[in-house]
């Protein structure tokens, strides 16, 4: 794969950050030592996604390079390695689908299924109306709730065929369904609702039961003696 694989072919002829970005930027190259600010360079490459429809041009790679004194391939070196960042247009609603193992495990083909059932497209493609995007990354990290689907900044956990397809329809009326466990899950809780905290009230109830009968039975002894 080469160069012209990775980066859009049409591309802006100048990229220019905000006033708001700019203060920001400031801010964030101030965080690291003198001589080190090519550590802000991931923070700046996500500022100028979201700020150009979340897609990276290479007019922003150079300015970015330009910022930090980094060389321009160091840059697009780091925005090429990371799957969370664009470097071709993407559609308004991009899937990330998670197909690590634990996912692969719980159903994520079934995932991938539907949405080449409702959409037409597979990883790596957009929708002719440029409304979807799709792509198979590793893992995002809420394995505990797999199979998981990242649509832009939000995490669906929990999903199967019935329930990504409910979520493609909410996102084609632009009513996107509330994010997270689509089974209402917090965390790594069971399915079957909460356990080791409800056995911990349980323990705890019996241990304040406990010690008050101690304590009411001490009373009565001192009670009795005098």
């Amino acid at each position: 794969m080469s160069i012209h694989d990775l980066v859009a072919e049409k591309q802006p002829e100048s990229f220019v950050f905000s006033p708001e970005n700019e203060a920001l930027i400031k801010k964030i190259i101030a965080k690291y030592p003198k001589g080190k600010q090519a550590s802000a360079v991931m923070p700046l490459l996500d500022l100028a996604q979201r700020q150009n429809d979340n897609w990276i041009p290479m007019k922003a790679i150079e300015k970015i390079a330009e910022l930090l004194g980094m060389a321009r391939i160091r840059v697009l070196e780091v925005a090429s390695f990371y799957t969370m960042y664009n470097l071709k247009p993407v559609g308004k609603y991009f899937l990330q689908l998670c197909g690590t193992t634990p996912c692969m495990l719980r159903g994520s083909d079934d995932i991938a299924r539907c949405i080449k059932d409702k959409l037409g497209i597979v990883s790596g493609e957009s929708t002719e109306d440029g409304k979807f995007s799709v792509l198979e990354v590793e893992c995002l990290g809420a394995c505990v709730n797999a199979p998981i689907v990242q649509v832009n900044d939000d995490f669906y956990e929990d999903l199967d065929y019935d329930s990504m397809e409910l979520l493609i329809e909410s996102l084609s009326n632009d009513t996107p369904l509330p994010q997270g466990s689509v089974k209402g899950r917090s965390g790594s809780q069971a399915e079957t609702g909460p356990t080791s905290l409800t056995k911990m009230k349980s323990k705890s109830a019996a241990l304040k039961s406990s010690i008050k009968s101690k304590k009411v039975s001490v009373v009565s002894t001192e009670k009795a003696r005098s």
